[in-house]
């Protein structure tokens, strides 16, 4: 059932899609975008902007990933700490 969900769900966007290419290409605007007219200063500084976004984006993911696992090892201490007190592990 949830298989047949995503195949219909796949199944009408796809559609969707197909029906909106036409109007995407009839229409009559000279080749321009949405940007509008574009020179070589546009470009330039729009691949400046690309080439410094990825690298921001490696950095916040790689301290992301950093805090996550400062926090995993400090989890995992804490339980390695209370297996190793007798109060922790019950009985008479």
């Amino acid at each position: 059932m949830r298989r047949a969900r995503i195949t219909f769900a796949l199944t009408t966007v796809m559609l969707a899609a197909m029906a909106l290419a036409p109007a995407a290409l009839a229409r009559d605007d000279g080749g321009e975008g949405w940007w509008g007219e574009t020179n070589d200063k546009d470009i330039t500084m729009m691949m400046f902007a690309t080439i410094a976004f990825f690298p921001a984006i490696i950095l916040l993911f790689s301290l992301i990933q950093s805090r996550l696992d400062k926090r995993r090892h400090a989890r995992e201490d804490a339980a390695k700490a209370r297996a190793a007190n007798a109060d922790w592990r019950g009985g008479w």
